[in-house]
């Protein structure tokens, strides 16, 4: 873990990344951060059914079931919410990180230390130019050729 999060073990070169911001840290412990956010958004659920649980139980039964009810609503939209907002504030971290290193990767490549890769083929496929001459094709065999128009004529 130590060699992926800072491309070598020996301790000279991991202090004096850390001493020079020439590795990130933040990268590597994003991801502890967000799972102890949901451990925490987590125990909110507890704490709202707990809450749900004892609006229910102080009040007379009906009315008490009716109170709590639009408690645990509530209370549930807020936790979505809350997680959704926890995931996107991660993310945006984990993005500007990448950004980070995509931008020390291309002042690499302008101060030429990394070579420039070739330019990738386009994935998009084009059909062939060239159709089939009209004799070879029966016009009423729609299954040889998809893109045949019968004429109303014929």
């Amino acid at each position: 873990m130590i060699k992926k999060a800072f491309g070598s073990t020996r301790p000279k070169d991991i202090v004096v990344d850390l001493m020079t911001f020439d590795r990130l840290l933040t990268k590597p412990v994003i991801h502890l951060i967000y799972w102890a956010g949901l451990a925490l958004i987590a125990l909110g659920l507890f704490a709202v059914l707990g809450g749900t649980v004892g609006i229910a139980m102080r009040e007379e039964m009906p009315w008490g079931i009716f109170l709590a009810i639009p408690f645990l609503i509530g209370g549930l939209l807020f936790l979505v919410a809350a997680m959704l907002l926890w995931r996107s504030f991660c993310e945006f971290y984990v993005a500007i990180f990448r950004i980070a290193d995509d931008l020390r990767a291309l002042r690499a490549v302008s101060e030429g230390a990394l070579p420039v890769a070739e330019p990738a083929a386009s994935p998009v496929f084009t059909a062939p130019t060239e159709t089939p001459a009209a004799e070879t094709v029966d016009s009423n065999d729609i299954l040889e050729n998809p893109f045949f128009v019968p004429n109303k004529a014929d």
